[in-house]
């Protein structure tokens, strides 16, 4: 730790501290100290629909407990870097890269003061490699379709989308026809 000045130190753990306040008050504030939201979705909304015919109205609720847990993981693990920074000063290895032995400029501790790696060293945070499931039972194109059916292979062509549809049957009545002096349904 002797790259560090005891004041740039100072300055260091200063702004660790003050973020974990700001991240213990979250957690305080919210009711959420594990963060795991505690009760089902049932509960926290006070919805009956999840017994329903409308599944469709916990929609938005769904995400947005999704989108909860996530900033709270995330808020969590920020938390839990910034505790192993504070351990580290106490242990004496605070701004020396855990993969390298480099000393870590401050400048870069400044911007991110619970960081354990040089700027060299940092691990690549690649959020997926992984594909959609769909793509698994997707059909090219035939060979030889245009360029732009090309790029959008596997995509559904709204062109034929009524035509689809209506293999299954529509609300249309003899009646009601584009046609002229329909009599029955198979006329239509």
């Amino acid at each position: 730790m002797n790259h560090l000045t005891p004041q740039q130190i100072a300055e260091l753990k200063r702004m660790l501290l003050e973020q974990k306040k700001e991240l213990e008050d979250h957690f305080k504030f919210n009711g959420q100290e594990n963060s795991s939201l505690g009760e089902s979705l049932e509960v926290s909304t006070g919805e009956l629909t999840s017994y329903d015919n409308h599944p469709a109205d916990l929609g938005t609720e769904t995400f947005e407990r999704s989108r909860d847990m996530a900033i709270n993981g995330t808020l969590h693990s920020q938390l839990d870097q910034i505790n192993a920074a504070l351990q580290r000063m106490k242990d004496g290895t605070y701004g020396i890269c855990i993969a390298s032995g480099k000393e870590i400029p401050f400048e870069r501790l400044q911007a991110i003061p619970f960081t354990d790696h040089h700027m060299d060293y940092t691990p690549d945070r690649e959020v997926s490699g992984s594909r959609p499931v769909e793509e698994q039972v997707m059909t090219l194109p035939p060979r030889g379709a245009g360029e732009v059916r090309q790029r959008n292979a596997g995509k559904f062509d709204d062109a034929d989308a009524w035509e689809a549809v209506e293999d299954y049957g529509t609300s249309n009545t003899p009646a009601m026809a584009a046609k002229r002096n329909v009599k029955d349904y198979d006329d239509m």
